[in-house]
């Protein structure tokens, strides 16, 4: 069904209203919307598919909002600007620069609070801020970071060691000993000034980072609610491998992408997308949509939309799935806006390339199955909790290896296989081993 909305009285990209937004039905399509050539934006105009460059920050800002408003319709909805749209200032609109390293927003959606610990990542995530800086003077700054976080993890020890569960501690002092001599071996490259060695021996280090985090989770931290106790769900994380054919890049054939998908944060979202993998639903699915904004698959063939579980002979579907910062469980069944909370921050944001998440009807929030889908975009002028999808779709993922081949696929392009590579131990009440 082609949504259609009327006119927009305020559109920026704080999107206050939280206004709802179409289906990402893959048998639905949109055009991509353009930043408007130069020039002052006319009264009431209709957004056309295509378009040129060019154009002023607050056209690109509003055309960007409404991009990603269209990305989840249907057809080719009707848009019309209002005159003399109300747009805040771009120093309102960037707080600060949004997360977008899938790692980093991995590590800090780990359920665990421990102050110490997270003394000791910020500066090491920082490193990556540190090499924008031209030429080798970004070592300099390299080694603030290190040295800072050095001092946090001496100073912050004992309760680093304190937050281990039980079971996790043997492995947990071992990282803290790789880490520590991890971030020896950074101040030698910094003093060798050997800048290309930086991001490869950060990465390695944060690793060893949220390993630690890891093993201050002591089990799975709540219970899921009644209702959905007995479908497939993720108690913890899995990670997966979705091996692509790619017909139309002669210099890349096939491609795998590493996935982790989040149970901590969204088990039973994870859990049914696990369950299918094991099912190897996917397999030989072909892509079914990509736009430059998304790309989407997870519509199988025949009428319907998602997947017909075999025990009941109708379609299995998952609530809408939601956590923020702040509380114990996930939020089920509506949208961040629908429960007035639009303020608050979610725990898997839409900021990474290549966000994963669970594609569902326009006006049936528990209507998700198997449809989903991978975001194309950073969220450089939209941090999270201020573009149109978060708190509206449900994250359960993240694209952590190859996620800039995302962009190289296109429809009709075979998924040859997704297989879960860690993590399947914690996927609970599995229906791809009932019979039938």
């Amino acid at each position: 069904m082609a949504a259609s909305f009327a006119t927009l009285p305020t559109v920026s990209l704080v999107n206050t209203s939280r206004r709802r937004i179409d289906s990402y039905s893959s048998k639905k399509r949109v055009g991509v919307v353009r930043c408007c050539s130069g020039g002052d934006i006319p009264e009431y105009k209709q957004v056309q598919r295509g378009g040129g460059g060019g154009g002023t920050l607050k056209e690109c800002a509003i055309t960007l909002a409404l991009s990603l408003g269209l990305i989840a319709g249907g057809g080719a909805p009707s848009i019309a600007y209002a005159a003399n749209p109300a747009i805040p200032q771009v120093s309102v609109l960037i707080s600060g620069p949004p997360i977008k390293d899938p790692g980093a927003l991995l590590r800090y959606a780990l359920p665990i609070d421990n102050k110490a610990i997270r003394e000791v990542q910020k500066p090491l995530e920082d490193i990556t801020d540190s090499l924008k800086i031209a030429g080798v003077k970004a070592l300099d700054s390299v080694e603030r970071n290190v040295r800072q976080a050095s001092r946090s993890l001496q100073q912050g020890k004992s309760m680093i060691v304190a937050g281990f569960a039980e079971s996790k501690k043997d492995h947990g002092h071992e990282l803290i000993g790789k880490l520590e001599a991890g971030m020896q071996d950074m101040l030698q490259i910094v003093e060798d000034r050997k800048r290309d060695a930086v991001a490869p021996k950060q990465k390695e280090i944060l690793q060893y980072v949220g390993g630690i985090e890891e093993d201050m989770v002591d089990g799975f931290p709540y219970d899921v609610p009644e209702e959905y106790r007995n479908m497939p769900l993720l108690k913890g994380r899995a990670t997966v491998d979705m091996k692509v054919k790619i017909k139309d890049n002669p210099n890349l054939e096939d491609c795998v992408f590493r996935i982790v998908l989040d149970g901590y944060n969204a088990p039973v979202t994870a859990g049914n997308f696990v369950d299918l993998v094991e099912r190897h639903f996917y397999d030989g699915m072909e892509i079914q949509r990509s736009d430059g904004f998304v790309v989407q698959t997870g519509d199988p063939e025949g009428p319907a939309e998602g997947f017909i579980d075999p025990s009941t002979e109708k379609v299995r579907t998952v609530p809408l799935e939601i956590m923020v910062e702040g509380k114990k469980t996930p939020f089920y069944g509506s949208t961040l806006e629908e429960l007035g909370l639009y303020k608050a921050q979610v725990m898997l944001p839409f900021n990474a390339f290549g966000t994963m998440a669970m594609a569902r009807e326009e006006f049936e929030n528990d209507s998700g199955s198997s449809q989903v889908f991978w975001l194309l975009k950073e969220s450089e002028l939209t941090p999270s909790n201020s573009n149109i999808l978060d708190g509206r779709y449900a994250v359960f993922g993240y694209v952590t290896q190859n996620e800039d081949f995302l962009a190289d696929l296109k429809v009709g392009d075979v998924i040859e296989s997704i297989q879960v590579v860690s993590g399947l131990d914690n996927l609970v009440n599995p229906s791809y081993k009932i019979a039938g």
